[in-house]
């Protein structure tokens, strides 16, 4: 690349960073993640790894992001070499592996999850619109109702594993858990399945370093990073 191609590239490249400086792209991001195919890639992260102190600390998201989700997305590709699924979208995957197939249905869960955590994470207090608002009270009876209903599905969550708030087919909103790293676009293993417009991970590696055995306090401190303009765009792209 010439120099001034190259100045033309990296001009554009920080325009587009300033127009979008919280990461609002997110749900743009999500959609070009489902519809990647193998060989998958590590997400880069679009905050710094210190900035959901003091409720996320930085060696957490280091560890979890550049360990534990890279090493399921290598694990993935090597899984799916030979695989009838290679060469499928991820979500196409997700949709199709069953619990024959163990090494994609724990790595391909475990790279759309982390994948989809990142970009519901914020450093900026965000709180949910009138419409989400709505649609919440709903489902749940109220905003209160719901946190606690999610907060149960984290906590009661039996060794590792997610919480969701997802949109059903008929549009309405559940809270649900899933063991280790299956999700609720899994229509193969999942008893309830939907769009997923927030998740908790609760494995151990996601908090240990800093709560160690204390769950409920890493769950309460998760509502203070929720990035709700994501949970928004989610759902009105699940109502569609």
């Amino acid at each position: 690349m010439h120099k001034r191609e190259f100045l033309k590239v990296a001009s554009l490249a920080g325009l587009a960073a300033m127009a979008d400086p919280k990461g609002l792209f997110a749900a743009e991001n999500k959609k070009a993640l489902l519809a990647e195919k193998a060989p998958f890639t590590l997400p880069a992260l679009s905050y710094a790894t210190d900035a959901l102190e003091p409720y996320i600390d930085k060696m957490t998201m280091e560890i979890h992001h550049d360990k534990h989700h890279a090493a399921y997305v290598k694990n993935l590709n090597d899984a799916l070499k030979g695989s009838p699924l290679e060469g499928l979208e991820l979500e196409q995957i997700l949709a199709k592996v069953t619990a024959k197939e163990a090494a994609i249905r724990n790595n391909g869960g475990g790279h759309y999850n982390h994948s989809l955590f990142w970009t519901l994470l914020g450093a900026q207090k965000t709180t949910p619109s009138a419409k989400l608002s709505a649609a919440i009270n709903a489902s749940f009876g109220s905003f209160e109702a719901f946190q606690t209903k999610f907060n149960d599905a984290a906590k009661t969550q039996f060794g590792s594993g997610w919480a969701w708030l997802i949109v059903k087919k008929d549009g309405k909103l559940a809270v649900i858990n899933t063991p280790n790293q299956d999700n609720p676009l899994m229509t193969e293993l999942v008893k309830e399945t939907g769009k997923p417009i927030l998740a908790l991970d609760v494995w151990e590696h996601a908090y240990y370093l800093k709560y160690q055995n204390k769950r409920p306090d890493y769950v309460a401190a998760f509502w203070n990073v929720i990035n709700w303009n994501e949970v928004e765009k989610l759902y009105d792209a699940a109502k569609k």
